[in-house]
């Protein structure tokens, strides 16, 4: 008997996936009542002029005076040259992270994930006869495919995980995503959940409940078993539940990317880890968790202009630099900014200077990016303390991260016990725009959340923040607030009243 024969919802329909259609055949109905609501908040005043994350490269929040005014001041300069401001991105990454440590700024998170990886990761390919294969351990977690679409699926049985997401774009695009003999090992985390969810349905990660230590074993064993082939290990580095690292040590940092570091460290080969929705300095520490290299993409959590930061030990960044052209070779100096293989990832002088600006502040006043966080994640308890149904309240994780600037909220615990929860969707919903939670907030006039996989990520900075990057906190609450009656009406529509 299924998991899920017991469960019924006031909709009389006890197989999920007749639920999920159901709830799609009323999306009219939530449309309809989401304009409705929209009015009574006095949204109609606001329309598109704010939502409620700015971690989506695709719309990014606004920058704040003081890197628009960097980049200006910069522009007024008749001669800058490009090695001359990295050089100072380096001072300040070093400065905080030690001498040990290095860093390069590519156009975007995604260009410096790449180039780590290949670098890496992938065998050469300049050699004479057959290249070997190389096999790179992802953990199948959330956003699986940041690293797994780099290589060839292994087991085979993950080859539909790979085909879907923003796999797509980069399987069909200019570049092919994948590396040349490079394969992924995909381990499922201990004590995770995958289920089916969702209207464009498919497997979606559950991870608040990860065992921590049975996962590394995992990791451990597939390793041993792959020893031969093993190039690296890659993980996302996000310190949330939603993401199976709720399980911390005192400092906060999550145990499970410690041990992580642990197994790389014990096979000699790079720990790699995506932070693309993430923050450096007061985020996860590369030296707590011994990461080879970090990347984040500091136009989304970061008031920076769009960019990746690569940070990596230095020893280890030293062929990333040199593959991204900044080894030196042009000026016979320590630094230069040069066109080698990877010249499609050059961030421009602008985005330099922007997150030059940006970098200065968060080192020297990390509360002035921290302040914001506070209030907003104040406003999300207040306004979810009355939602309804009722009975859900209590089964919500609301987590505060300053790495992530802003706030998770997870809501995959409203599935434990009897009955439906509140409808999970998959990514591929939001891609898809089958997300009727998504679908109200734009109906209301919001820039909605990112949702899936039962986590709501929300921060300040999307027409939330001032120009002095200050929260403004009427439109944080207005905007919440609109979260939560569009969850309310989607669970109405979905049999879930009290």
């Amino acid at each position: 008997m299924s998991k899920f024969s017991s469960r019924k919802s006031n909709n009389n329909s006890n197989h999920k996936f007749r639920w999920y259609q159901g709830i799609y055949e009323k999306f009219p109905l939530i449309i309809k009542d989401a304009k409705r609501i929209s009015s009574e908040l006095g949204l109609d005043r606001h329309r598109d002029e704010f939502g409620l994350y700015a971690g989506s490269s695709s719309c990014p929040g606004g920058l704040p005076d003081y890197v628009l005014d960097a980049i200006v001041r910069a522009n007024k300069a008749r001669v800058l040259p490009l090695r001359i401001i990295e050089d100072e991105i380096r001072e300040i990454v070093k400065d905080v992270y030690g001498d040990e440590y290095d860093a390069a700024v590519t156009n975007t998170n995604e260009a410096g994930l790449r180039v780590s990886l290949e670098i890496l990761t992938a065998p050469p390919t300049m050699r004479k006869g057959d290249a070997y294969r190389g096999r790179l351990i992802t953990p199948y977690g959330e956003d699986y495919e940041y690293f797994g679409a780099y290589g060839r699926p292994f087991p085979p049985k993950y080859k539909n995980i790979n085909i879907d997401r923003t796999v797509t774009a980069g399987e069909l695009g200019v570049e092919g995503k994948s590396l040349n003999n490079l394969d992924a090992l995909f381990v499922p985390y201990a004590g995770a959940r995958y289920e089916v969810h969702g209207i464009k349905q498919n497997t979606v990660s559950l991870l608040t409940t990860v065992d921590v230590e049975k996962t590394a074993e995992r990791v451990r064993q597939v390793a041993e078993r792959h020893a031969e082939l093993v190039t690296g290990l890659g993980a996302i580095g996000y310190n949330t539940p939603g993401w199976g690292h709720g399980d911390k040590d005192k400092n906060g940092t999550p145990r499970v990317l410690k041990l992580f570091g642990d197994i790389s460290m014990e096979f000699d080969v790079p720990y790699i880890l995506d932070c693309a929705s993430g923050l450096p300095f007061i985020g996860v520490d590369p030296r707590d968790i011994d990461a080879d290299i970090m990347v984040w993409s500091m136009d989304k959590a970061g008031r920076a202009p769009t960019c990746g930061l690569v940070i990596g030990k230095e020893d280890v960044m030293v062929p990333v630099r040199k593959g991204l052209g900044y080894g030196g070779q042009r000026w016979g100096e320590v630094s230069s900014h040069s066109k080698a293989l990877f010249s499609m990832a050059d961030p421009g002088r602008d985005t330099l200077i922007g997150l030059h600006a940006y970098l200065k502040m968060l080192k020297n006043d990390p509360d002035k990016i921290k302040r914001p966080v506070d209030q907003f994640h104040k406003i999300l308890i207040d306004e979810f303390s009355s939602f309804e149904p009722s009975r859900f309240r209590e089964k919500m994780l609301f987590t505060k991260s300053y790495s992530m600037g802003g706030s998770e909220l997870n809501y995959a615990h409203t599935w434990d016990g009897e009955g439906f929860g509140i409808p999970l969707f998959s990514i591929e919903d939001l891609f898809a725009n089958t997300n009727p939670i998504c679908l109200a907030q734009e109906a209301m006039g919001i820039v909605p959340t990112t949702m899936y996989s039962g986590n709501i990520f929300l921060s300040p900075g999307l027409g939330t923040l001032d120009e002095n990057a200050e929260l403004n906190e009427e439109f944080a609450r207005i905007g919440i607030r609109a979260l939560v009656k569009s969850m309310e009406i989607v669970c109405k529509h979905a049999g879930l009243d009290d």
